[in-house]
């Protein structure tokens, strides 16, 4: 059987280590595919899909949106199979990176402001870029905060500083991310559910409202889940006519969680590439 694991995360966003550093991670434990899921980036996928040539794994082309609808927020939608060179999906994220810079340079500042009122040095802007080596994210702040001792754990940089000094995002409406996505030439499949709700039923619903939009596929395979509920995730997408999916959302900041792996509870089967494969042809022919 082949392993794969499409949900990884590079410097691009708020990952530790650089696309083709994650795929070299990926080869090393024998995974037969992979993909970078950046959130609302696109910038790793061509050094991803370069390092994958070179270390005989195939990558496909990957990235997670973050997506809101009514009540719900905190939603991702995963995309797969696209054109990283389409011109409207490329204008949106480059929009979206845009903003985010400019929020993130925001919450650095509230950050430092907050550390100087408590007697303590800022961190240097600088320096976080440079931990960052592409798009500063949150997370790159919470490492540089444990690095100089201001926390113990990313858990603690979060809870007493990043949340506190957090600035609100803004994300695409779930229709138009699908309709991104399609008109690029990828599918859509909801990411990570148990961060949306365990509550099965629940689920079903907000599956279902999102059917009429285009919704391609579930994440069924994820390392917020047990292995009962993965099965359950499996059964509802296959009650709805939807594809599966799965990835471990490595980011390398995350203690014990391993490319491929997850956990320790995920083993994601090859099979997942060819229903992308069969979604895409559906969709484009």
């Amino acid at each position: 059987m082949a392993w794969i694991d499409l949900h990884l995360h590079s410097t691009c966003s708020d990952g530790a280590y650089a696309p083709a550093e994650v795929i070299a991670m990926a080869a090393e434990v024998g995974l037969a595919a992979a993909a970078l899921a950046d959130h609302d980036a696109l910038d790793g996928i061509a050094e991803a899909q370069q390092a994958g040539q070179r270390l005989g794994i195939e990558v496909l082309s990957g990235v997670e949106l973050s997506v809101v609808w009514n009540d719900l927020r905190e939603i991702h939608l995963l995309g797969y199979g696209f054109d990283p060179q389409h011109p409207g999906l490329c204008a949106e994220l480059d929009e979206c990176r845009r903003y985010r810079m400019g929020r993130n340079g925001q919450i650095l500042e509230r950050v430092n402001d907050l550390l100087q009122e408590h007697g303590k040095a800022p961190l240097e802007s600088a320096a976080v870029q440079e931990r960052a080596q592409g798009t500063m994210g949150r997370p790159h702040i919470g490492m540089a905060l444990v690095e100089a001792g201001y926390a113990e754990s990313m858990d603690e940089a979060f809870n007493r500083y990043l949340v506190p000094c957090n600035v609100p995002k803004r994300d695409f409406a779930i229709d138009k991310a699908i309709e991104l996505l399609h008109a690029a030439g990828g599918v859509a499949v909801l990411a990570h559910p148990p961060f949306i709700t365990r509550n099965l039923r629940r689920l079903e619903a907000i599956v279902e409202e999102f059917l009429p939009m285009g919704l391609d596929g579930i994440e069924a395979w994820n390392s917020g889940g047990s292995n009962d509920e993965i099965d359950n995730w499996i059964t509802l997408a296959r009650r709805k006519g939807l594809i599966v999916t799965g990835g471990s959302d490595f980011h390398g900041t995350q203690p014990n969680l391993e490319i491929g792996r997850g956990y320790g509870n995920l083993r994601i089967p090859y099979t997942c590439v060819d229903e992308i494969r069969a979604a895409l042809w559906r969709l484009n022919g």
